[in-house]
Formats: structure tokens, sequence, C-alpha cells
């Protein structure tokens, strides 16, 4: 059923970078040979080269990205979509250029270059079956939930997740779910859709698939580069 709908992948990237520090955002620092946004593309070009790859961006940084698409030859066919006030409204963005009305749609944060081709595959994968489909890891550490400034309580770490994305939705209903408005407990696309009473469907992640926010990250992503090659 997968292979018979449209598929698109909506990578936001509109951060500033200022947990990361340095003058240039976290989405365009170096690891390997590329900027991180390009490794992040090349990850769902790689799954699938006929899959339309929307890039969002703030529109002040059109021009700095493709400036560093000449200077890397980068030529991954995708399309600029300006950025929103918010991650809310970037995705908001993404999604109204979709031009076709049916699909999947895979959200994905753009500092995330290490998803694994196996996650995007079983997110479009369990979307169409299910409508939802959203990568998530088992905690490793013991947890404990703060309920005063002197009281913490135990909870079973096994009945949690930590949320990754890709967050896989079908095209028809994440719009739909989209078109409610921006709240203020929205987190994330996951989120968003459950707002509407539908049910969030996880699939297992890959670990290495940090979100690349600190300097610490950078040395983690050159660590896995050198691991792997420098191939991601």
């Amino acid at each position: 059923m997968e292979n018979k709908l449209s598929k698109y992948t909506i990578i936001v990237a509109g951060g500033s970078g200022k947990r990361m520090g340095g003058a240039v955002p976290k989405q365009y620092q170096i690891i390997g040979n590329w900027p991180v946004l390009m490794h992040t593309l090349n990850k769902f070009h790689a799954y699938d080269k006929g899959m339309e790859i929307l890039l969002v961006l703030p529109e002040n940084d059109f021009t700095y990205w493709k400036e560093l698409c000449l200077k890397h030859d980068f030529d991954i066919p995708h399309r600029l979509v300006k950025g929103g006030q918010s991650r809310y409204g970037s995705v908001s963005n993404g999604l109204s250029s979709i031009e076709g009305s049916r699909g999947l749609v895979a959200i994905h944060d753009g500092v995330r270059p290490f998803v694994s081709t196996e996650v995007i595959h079983q997110s479009f994968v369990e979307a169409a079956k299910r409508g939802s489909a959203v990568a998530a890891v088992a905690l490793k550490d013991s947890i404990r939930e703060v309920v005063s400034e002197d009281q913490s309580v135990f909870r079973d770490r096994q009945r949690y997740r930590l949320v990754q994305t890709p967050q896989t939705f079908r095209l028809g209903k994440i719009r739909e779910a989209f078109s409610v408005g921006e709240r203020d407990y929205f987190t994330d696309d996951a989120t968003v859709y459950e707002n509407m009473g539908w049910k969030v469907h996880l699939i297992p992640g890959n670990l290495e698939n940090i979100k690349l926010t600190t300097p610490e990250d950078l040395n983690f992503a050159a660590f896995l580069l050198e691991k792997t090659k420098g191939q991601l």
C-alpha cells in the first residue's frame, strides 16, 4: 500500500543554533565534508530518489544555502520553503506548499543527520497502514518525576520513550491537524496529530539519530563519521 502513495519529506531547519554557539547556525556546521543539512537531505534522497523533499529555512538564509550548495557541488533535488515564526509555523508552511492532496509525508529535524534508512522506510510503511508513525527509542537511565521543590517520585522507564523524527503521517490527516492553529502544548508534530483524537503509533528509532544541539553533539557526530568512514 505504501508504494502506491506519493511520498514527501519536509525537513525543518529554522533554528538559530544559540546553544551550539559560534557564528554559523548548527544546520550549516560542517561534519565530514558537508554541512549537517546536506547529510540529512542525502539520507532521504538515498531512500527514495523520486520523493519530493522540501527544505524549510528562514527566508534570509536562502541565498546562503544556495551558495553552500554551489560550493559543495550539492545537487540533490529539493525545494526551498520559507520558515515560520515557530517550528509549528515552519511545518505548516511546508505542508501548505505540497501540491498533492493524497500521500504520505515525513517531517524531520534538519539537524538529525544520523537517521537510518531502515527507520525512514518503516516510518512510511507504518504511516500507510496506521495513519501515523513516530520514531522513538527506549530510555536507558532510571527516571524520577520532580513533583515539588523537595520531592521526586520514581517512574518506570519501560513505560516511556524518547521521541525522535521522522514523524510520518498521511498527508490529508496531518494537514487537517495543523489547520486548527498553534497551541502552547504542541511540542512536536505528534502532539498536533494527537490533538485531533487520533492515535500516535510509535516505531523503533535508531540510537544514533540524535539532534545535534551542542558542541558536544558535534564531537559525537565526528566520532560516528569516523566509525562509518565518513559515510552517513
